[in-house]
Parts: structure tokens; sequence; C-alpha cells
């Protein structure tokens, strides 16, 4: 591993929104290695997280796409791509001699055949299971799976029960697949090889709920199946950094290949709960160094839904906070409150602890282990007096669990109030 006086690389992801790029933000947040900086072509959820956001980029098939990039790479000094979508990784790895930064994906072959699920299954079918291919005049075993030969996730893809459905569906989408329909549970396989080639990880996850073409719960599953086919995938194409491939089960339980990615997986952020980051271990190995895996082998269950972030447009240098019922709430920290408070401080706000509180407060503070140097002041107020007659400063918000006393502080000062459950809008999530 790099020693601590490692100079920061500084790596681009694109489209930064996606699910894919929401991981790469996710694993590399805090990373002292690398700095990022997200870039998309229609803004979307990137720009809530991205500190380092550009926006309106071409889209990859403008002819001045390639121009633009390397504009910002120049601009931005890009060491590293990491692309964030499958048609991104194809024209990018396909590009990479006319791209000034390095791409953070396997060899252009690679992505080519992985592109194509029909390329995928030619090359494969002889090796392991893969689903049968009708051709559309044939007859078919009813139901049939139509997926598109080129696609990510289960985005587009119909069961067709009859000729007449087929039909239906080609007429929408002639570039479908007829595959085989096949009944059982879908597993992800999410594996690392290294430069020299070397498998050092392949482990599965089951797609337990999928919602969007998005794996949205997850769990890993021990199956020896798992490394002996990404084993053999690794001996007949050439990986270089993250990649994963899908399975589905036949009724008799036996595993068919669906598809195979050479990227990072939205999901992927299971085994990274788990120990393993694939974004950093991808970007490691491309600078040369030999990167070893620690996964601690633990029952992990991903979870995702919408989740909310805000930009909101107050400007304020002062906050004047509560305690009672705010800070502390049913004899608990309320851990988002102090969440906003040092970040808050991290981007140079003042903070002033104003509160009616009946108790020595810095007893109090001690017993929550608060440190009372968190605030730049404590007031505290006899309970009869007004929180609007000790906030001084106009650039200042207000925020209370008191509906009356912040009504009182927004009638008399006119400032932003806040009551508890609007402290995450106030927190910028961009890193």
């Amino acid at each position: 591993m790099p020693e601590s006086k490692f100079m920061k690389k500084n790596v681009l992801v694109f489209p930064c929104g996606t699910e894919i790029g929401l991981e790469v933000n996710r694993a590399l947040a805090n990373s002292t290695y690398f700095n990022l900086i997200g870039a998309n072509s229609t803004d979307d959820h990137g720009k809530y997280v991205y500190k380092n956001y550009i926006p309106n980029l071409p889209y990859i098939d403008d002819s001045n796409f390639l121009t633009v990039l390397n504009e910002i790479i120049e601009q931005y000094q890009i060491d590293f791509i990491i692309p964030a979508h499958d048609s991104a990784v194809l024209l990018m790895a396909e590009n990479q001699s006319a791209i000034n930064a390095k791409i953070i994906t396997s060899p252009i072959e690679t992505c080519q055949i992985c592109r194509s699920k029909k390329m995928t299954y030619e090359l494969f079918q002889h090796k392991m299971l893969v689903p049968k291919m009708y051709p559309i005049s044939s007859d078919m075993e009813y139901p049939v799976f139509l997926k598109p030969d080129v696609g990510q996730g289960s985005r587009g893809t119909y069961k067709a029960n009859s000729k007449q459905e087929v039909d239906f569906y080609f007429k929408k989408d002639p570039t479908l697949l007829a595959l085989e329909y096949l009944p059982g549970k879908e597993y992800t396989i999410d594996c690392f090889t290294d430069r020299t080639g070397k498998l050092l990880f392949a482990k599965g996850r089951e797609r337990k709920r999928i919602s969007g073409g998005i794996s949205v719960n997850s769990v890993n599953i021990n199956d020896s199946r798992f490394f002996e086919i990404a084993h053999l995938i690794n001996e007949t194409l050439s990986f270089q950094g993250v990649w994963f491939y899908q399975v589905k089960e036949r009724a008799n339980g036996e595993f068919v290949l669906m598809e195979i990615s050479p990227r990072i997986a939205g999901t992927m952020g299971l085994f990274r709960a788990d120990g393993v980051n694939f974004a950093q271990l991808s970007l490691f190995d491309q600078m040369g160094f030999d990167v070893g895996i620690i996964n601690n082998n633990l029952n992990v269950e991903i979870d995702r839904a919408l989740f909310s972030r805000y930009k909101i447009n107050v400007d304020y240098d002062y906050i004047y906070i509560d305690f009672d019922d705010t800070i502390i709430v049913n004899d608990l920290v309320n851990v988002e409150a102090i969440h906003f408070l040092y970040h808050s401080k991290n981007i140079g706000k003042k903070i002033i602890l104003i509160s009616k509180h009946k108790f020595k407060i810095q007893e109090t503070l001690a017993r929550f282990s608060i440190s009372p140097s968190l605030f730049d002041e404590i007031i505290i107020l006899p309970n009869d007096e007004k929180k609007s007659t000790y906030i001084e400063q106009k650039s200042s918000i207000f925020i209370d669990d008191s509906y009356a006393e912040r009504k009182e502080v927004n009638d008399q000062l006119h400032i932003p109030v806040f009551a508890i459950d609007a402290i995450s809008a106030l927190i910028s999530w961009e890193v």
C-alpha cells in the first residue's frame, strides 16, 4: 500500500449520478489517496453528493465528447477515470489511446464481448451453461425471456407467454434476444482480478429484491460454484481490476450465465461493508501496487430505498441551537444534530448553544460526553425570558424543538427557524 506521503490522485467519475457513480462516491469519499470529481451530461443525484461537480458534458455519442473530456482532464489534472455506465465503459476502453487519463476497466476485447449478451453466450456456450437462444422464426418453449443484446440490469426485459407477445415486444425493440426462461433465484458474483491476471476475489450475493433494474435488497451467499465459474471466466477473458457476472437458476438448481461486466456494480457496497473496497483496489492495482484483500466473511444484508439529499438556499454564519429535546432527545444524544454541528464547524460556522436548561449545563454536557468546546458560546437563560433577545447576529439560523420558541424568534427577528426533523436538510453531503 502507498505510504502516508503519497500524493493524492485525481479521479473523474462519469456519469457520476448513476448507482455505480454513487457507489464510487461512497467508496472513495473519505480516501486520503484520491480526490473525487464527478461529471454528468444530465443533472441528477450526483450534483448533491459530489463536492467537485462538472455539469453539461456532451453525451457519449456526441462527436465532441472526447474533445471536451480531454479539456476537463487537462483543467482538473485528472489521473484516472472511472466510467459509471456500461456504454461509457465500452466507449472509453475503445478510445483509451485518445483519452489523456487512465480508464479504470479491463482490456478493449473484454469490454466489447461483455457489452453484447449474444457475443458473451457464443463465447461461453461450450465452457459453461448459458441460456438457450431461440431464432425468432423458430418454435419456442414458452414462456421465454426477452432481453436486449446491449443493456444492463433488467431494464427492457420481458417475459413472453406466446408467439403473439414475442412479436409485440420485438416490434418495440428488434434487438431483443429470445432466451429460455429461468425461474430460479438470481445471483451477482463480485470479482477482482489483479494486473497479473490472478483472480483474488469472487463471492456471490442474491438479488432478492429488484427495482428499476437495480438490486435494492441483497445478501451474501456462500457457494463454491461461484468461484469455480469466476475462475473459468477469468481464464477465458482478460480482466484487470473489478468485474462481476450474474447467473440465474434453472428449475433444477443449475446456474446459467446471464451476463458479465468489467465495472463496479452499484450494490458492491455489500462487500465493501465486509472490508472489500473494489474501487480503491482497482485504482491501486492500475498504479502498479501489489494489493491484498481483507474480507471479514460476515453475513451482510444490504437494503436500499429512495434517500433524500438537499440543497437549501439559506445563507448564514451563526447557528443558535437549543439543547433539551434538540441535541438531547429522549435522554439520548441526537446524532444527526451532532453530525450537523461538526459539519458546520468544519466549514467555519459559529455555533451558539441557547437553552433554558434547568441543571448545570457543564455537568450535563459531560454526562453525554459532549465537549463544551463544540460551541463558540453557551447561553443559559431563565425560563421566562425570550430567546430572540439573546440572538444578536442577523446572519443566523435558529434550531429548536419548540414551535412556540421558533415562532417567537421568527416573528421578532425574521431569520430562518428549523425543527429537529429539518436538520438533515441543512447538512451538505458533498464529498
